[in-house]
């Protein structure tokens, strides 16, 4: 059977995808700021104006990239929290789900991780909005989930904060040197039994 001619709204969906790629891997040696529309536009193979026809700037162009990668990284936490619902079994299901989502989404935590200390200003602050908002969503569900009966509000807002910066860095750890995983996994591995030591026995006041 003959393939069916792409669509227009096809066409246009994998030029979007192609130009977030294209930011993606130009922006890999560097960041965001240091890469121009037209290099962008070039690497796709389209004109400047049908850059302008998918994002208003290159700015805009950050934001959506800042709202993909952010959805690996909330399904990441998802996944985490799913399969270690209990501190006990927090340490060994997590990690093999963090190593795995950056191994798959390695371009994306690389780009959070240049772009949240230089990248463009709202660029920044995007990101750190999506970290506020990923800590409230795991804070939530630690008080749905009973693990933390003898925490205060305040406190489990504050273990969330803990646990989502621990990942992030872990993250970070891993895109900068993809060859050391197992030693990167085994040292996390020993810092978060010291953060649940603390964590199931802290009692709030």
């Amino acid at each position: 059977m003959p393939e069916e001619p792409e669509s227009r709204a096809e066409r246009k969906e994998r030029t979007r995808r192609a130009i977030l790629d294209a930011a993606l891997a130009l922006a890999a040696d560097s960041n965001l700021a240091a890469i121009s529309l037209r290099q962008v536009a070039k690497q796709v193979g389209v004109v400047p104006t049908a850059f302008y026809r998918h994002f208003g700037s290159l700015e805009l162009l950050g934001l959506a990239l800042v709202d993909e990668s952010f959805r690996a990284l909330r399904l990441m936490l998802l996944d985490v929290w799913r399969h270690a619902p209990e501190y006990r079994d927090f340490i060994d299901g997590s990690l093999p789900i963090v190593a795995q989502h950056v191994r798959e989404n390695r371009s994306h935590y690389a780009f959070i991780a240049r772009e949240r200390t230089a990248g463009p200003p709202r660029v920044r602050e995007a990101i750190g909005r999506e970290i506020d908002l990923i800590t409230r969503e795991l804070a939530t569900d630690i008080a749905r989930s009973g693990a933390a009966e003898h925490y205060s509000s305040a406190d489990i807002g504050l273990l969330a904060d803990l646990v989502v910066s621990f990942v992030v860095t872990i993250a970070e750890r891993l895109v900068e040197d993809p060859e050391s995983e197992d030693r990167v996994l085994a040292d996390a591995r020993t810092q978060l039994r010291m953060l649940l030591v603390g964590a199931v026995n802290w009692r709030s006041r």
